[in-house]
């Protein structure tokens, strides 16, 4: 597990890259990360205005423990390039590129990011969010180091399918959550859950946030601040799950000590994945308390 990898994302809020006042507003709002928008958010005739609010945000070393993520728009539009050079100078912690669909596309990103500066410490984020990208999700997640996080773009999976926006989430939604989710921790990189659309509709976010965590997700994509909190919770180590952990290895390391593989806790078994599981527990709450 890398720092890239172990750092907190379970929270992470969408901010339009347009509006200065949410850019401010966002200096508050304790999501583990914010991804400044270029590309849905901001009109045609904004995306100017957009790019060189989100590189002076970025550069005003005020966002404090906040991962900071420029969405660039995507390969193909006429604002692409400018974005991606732009963004790379600016040096946020990630550039976030929307409907990546191949391992090409992504050794191309890297390539520009290089060609314009981008600092050694500035990540790639892909998003996959197309019937194409999903198809290919193993060789994009596994195309270059540094790409270390996919970003599940659920609404265009669904608008690209034909789906229907139902609770609990439709059946191919579903897939394609599982089918990248595999692809990407075969790859050992950081997958983030997509956006839920109600604000409104809190018992309804809970929900999905926890069905993200069952599933396996680091972090969840949100559109407004009211669903930071929640989201903080569902994918944090509750401090039962702490205190499980640490027993665990306890039990374990005594077990070993007598020269067992295996040892018992609470009335279970536990053997080396339980422990696995317990050190990814405390490393993550470790990782939390010490920003």
């Amino acid at each position: 597990m890398t720092d890239k990898t172990l750092r907190p994302r379970r929270s992470v809020l969408y901010m339009p890259g347009a509006n200065e006042r949410a850019l401010e507003k966002a200096k508050t709002i304790d999501a583990d990360a914010l991804i400044l928008d270029l590309e849905d958010s901001v009109s045609p005739d904004a995306k100017e205005t957009g790019r060189a609010n989100v590189c002076a945000a970025v550069q005003s070393g005020e966002y404090g423990h906040r991962e900071l993520a420029i969405r660039v728009n995507s390969i193909g539009t006429e604002w692409h390039a400018a974005d991606v050079a732009a963004a790379s100078a600016a040096g946020p912690d990630a550039i976030l590129v929307p409907k990546v669909e191949s391992a090409e596309q992504v050794a191309a990103l890297v390539a520009a990011m290089d060609a314009a500066g981008a600092p050694a410490s500035t990540q790639l984020w892909a998003m996959i969010e197309t019937p194409k990208a999903l198809l290919h999700a193993e060789e994009i997640a596994a195309a270059h180091d540094r790409l270390t996080v996919i970003v599940m773009g659920t609404n265009d999976i669904v608008n690209e399918t034909y789906g229907l926006h139902v609770p609990g989430r439709n059946p191919v939604v579903l897939a394609s959550l599982s089918w990248t989710l595999l692809a990407v921790r075969a790859a050992g990189k950081v997958v983030i859950d997509g956006v839920y659309n109600d604000v409104k509709d809190a018992e309804g976010f809970d929900a999905e946030a926890r069905q993200g965590r069952e599933m396996g997700f680091d972090g969840k994509t949100l559109i407004h601040p009211s669903q930071v909190a929640p989201a903080n919770v569902a994918f944090s180590p509750s401090d039962d799950d702490i205190e499980r952990a640490r027993g665990m290895i306890a039990a374990f390391q005594e077990a070993a000590e007598q020269g067992q593989g295996v040892a018992t806790f609470n009335g279970k078994m536990i053997e080396e994945l339980h422990i696995r599981d317990a050190d990814r527990i405390l490393a993550f709450a470790d990782a939390l308390s010490s920003r």
